[in-house]
C-alpha cells in the first residue's frame, strides 16, 4: 500500500482547468469483459452541472473560505496503470460524491438536509510520473438507497474516458445496491476498497488505496 504524508499528498497540487472541456461522454466499450481491467459504471445523474471554482484534490477545504467539511476525513490514494503494471503519467482524474448529509453539488439534487457549504464535492488531480494520484475527501456516505461510493472519471492518454465508482468494503448496503450487484464478484473486487484508520495525519480518520487499471492502447 502506498502511504503518503500530508506534504506528499499536497504536492499533487490543484489542476488549472479553466477553459478545459472536461468529461467527454466517451467510455471504453465492453471494458468489464476484460479480466483485470477496472470495470466501467454509470456516471449517475449528479455529475456537477456547474463546476466549483476550487477544483483541486483537497475536497475538505474550499479556497478563500473558512471551515472544514463535515464527515469523516479520508486520504484516498491509488495508481493508474496498464495490466502489466506500467504507469500512465500525467493523466487527469475527476471525482465527485455526496457530502456528509448525502447531498451532491448539483442543482437537481432534492435530497433532504442542508448542503455542506464547506465541502467541495468535486475535485481533480493528475497522476505523477509513477502513475500515482491522491485525494483528500470524506468517507463516502449512503445516498438514498445507494451504498456509499465515490464517482471517478479517468481520462486515458489517447482521449478515451473510463467512468466508474469506488465502493467501501464491508458496507451493509453493498448487499442490496442494485448497481454494485450488477458487477460480477471479480469486478466488485476491483472497485471495492478496504478503508483503514489513518494514524499518520491527525486531520485524517481513514486511508484507502484504489488502483485503477486501463488497457494500453497503441
Amino acid at each position: 500500500m502506498w502511504i503518503f504524508s500530508r506534504r506528499g499528498f499536497l504536492l499533487a497540487g490543484p489542476l488549472a482547468v479553466a477553459g478545459m472541456a472536461l468529461a467527454p461522454r466517451l467510455q471504453f466499450p465492453a471494458l468489464a469483459s476484460e479480466p483485470g481491467l477496472t470495470p466501467p459504471q454509470t456516471e449517475g445523474p449528479f455529475y456537477p452541472d456547474s463546476l466549483p471554482d476550487d477544483r483541486d484534490n483537497d475536497l475538505l477545504r474550499i479556497a478563500d473560505e473558512e471551515g472544514h467539511a463535515k464527515g469523516e476525513s479520508l486520504e484516498l490514494a491509488g495508481t493508474l496503470t496498464d495490466p502489466e503494471g506500467q504507469p500512465f503519467a500525467d493523466c487527469l482524474l475527476e471525482i465527485w460524491q455526496a457530502d456528509a448529509a448525502g447531498r451532491y453539488h448539483h442543482s437537481e439534487d432534492r435530497a433532504e438536509g442542508a448542503r455542506d457549504p464547506a465541502f467541495q464535492g468535486y475535485g481533480t488531480t493528475r497522476t505523477d510520473s509513477e502513475g500515482r494520484y491522491s485525494f483528500r475527501t470524506i468517507r463516502p456516505v449512503p445516498y438514498g438507497s445507494r451504498t456509499p461510493h465515490i464517482h471517478f472519471k479517468v481520462h486515458h492518454p489517447d482521449g478515451q474516458v473510463l467512468t466508474t465508482q469506488m465502493y467501501v468494503a464491508d458496507e451493509q448496503l453493498n448487499e442490496s445496491d442494485w448497481l454494485y450487484n450488477r458487477l460480477s464478484p471479480e469486478e466488485q473486487a476491483l472497485v471495492t476498497v478496504s478503508l483503514q484508520p489513518f494514524e499518520e495525519d491527525e486531520e485524517a480518520a481513514w486511508t484507502g488505496h484504489f488502483p485503477i487499471v486501463l488497457p494500453r492502447r497503441a
